[in-house]
């Protein structure tokens, strides 16, 4: 198991040196000069050639790459074109309403998934089972803007449970920053809980089907015993895998998430950073929602072994 782990962190080395190479080029392939077009219409030719000197772009190209590799080994992801602050900084700054956002969703939704999907294929074809998978239909179908703007217009809008919009730090009590995430929370997990719910039940419905199944019925365990310890065990490497390819998935729903409901995390920084062509900010955070997939994809890989002793590496 150690000699894997360290296989697959040396694997992760050439994945981020291309990620870095296409970050790198993503300034380079736009189209015109770079610095007229971060600088805007109105710039003066002396704002451009003070953004050009800044980014670097007056020297060779390679010698750009190597300093910015070489940045990204210290941790130095750069400096915001406009607010003139590090890159780390507006990160760190935005980093704890969007983790809290990922893991209440992530925690909503398996909570809620888990269940629906055993239960669908426990009573498969039934009413139960139809009514399952019509969720999951609809988490698919409906946009996560629209499910948020529903839940705003209905629990905070109309019961005044909840607030409209905005984040409450964890500095001010759990309580008030779980307020503030439930809503997001839940129209960020709709998707999530659809794809879970429909995993689950597949791999159960398959796995029910086993031998050895109707070897612990015919030996009467009690069907809880059966669901959970032989059938709910053996489905797991599936359910785990898009699990995490959902939690991977959550960096894409979070910025729209953010959007609707005014959180200040790393999705709003991610559209002000585009909408100013705030080059640094954005090269960025790719760096970083890259680095995120490839852990999260090692840590699937890991777990493996965990719930299915079969597996060796």
């Amino acid at each position: 198991m150690t000699a894997y782990i360290i296989r697959r962190l040396l694997a992760t080395i050439p994945v981020m040196i291309v990620v870095a190479l296409f970050v790198f080029l993503l300034l380079h392939l736009t189209p015109g000069d770079p610095a007229a077009v971060i600088a805007g219409d109105d710039a003066s030719p002396a704002e451009i050639d003070g953004i050009r000197s800044k980014l670097g772009l007056d020297r060779p190209i390679w010698e750009q790459f190597v300093i910015y590799v070489l940045s990204l080994l210290r941790g130095d992801l750069g400096t915001s074109i406009f607010s003139n602050l590090p890159v780390t900084t507006l990160v760190m700054q935005r980093l704890e309403p969007s983790v809290v956002l990922a893991l209440s969703t992530l925690v909503v939704a398996v909570l809620f998934a888990i269940p629906m999907g055993v239960l669908a294929a426990w009573k498969a074809r039934s009413a139960i089972d139809r009514i399952v998978m019509g969720f999951s239909v609809l988490g698919f179908a409906l946009p996560v803007f629209l499910v948020g703007y529903l839940l705003i217009y209905i629990f905070a809008i109309e019961l005044r449970w909840l607030p409209v919009q905005g984040y409450r730090p964890l500095s001010q009590g759990v309580w008030e920053t779980a307020r503030s995430i439930i809503l997001p929370a839940f129209a960020l997990g709709m998707v999530y809980m659809a794809l879970i719910a429909r995993i689950t039940r597949a791999s159960m419905l398959e796995v029910l089907s086993e031998d050895y199944i109707r070897t612990a019925h015919a030996k009467g365990v009690a069907k809880k015993s059966v669901l959970l310890k032989h059938a709910l065990k053996n489905a797991a490497v599936p359910i785990v895998t898009v699990i995490g390819i959902g939690l991977a998935l959550l960096i894409s729903g979070v910025v729209i998430t953010e959007t609707v409901f005014n959180i200040p995390g790393l999705g709003r920084l991610t559209v002000d950073a585009i909408l100013k062509r705030d080059y640094p900010i954005i090269q960025g955070l790719i760096i970083l929602f890259a680095g995120a997939k490839v852990l999260i994809n090692l840590m699937i890989d890991i777990s493996y072994s965990f719930f299915d002793p079969r597996i060796r590496y």
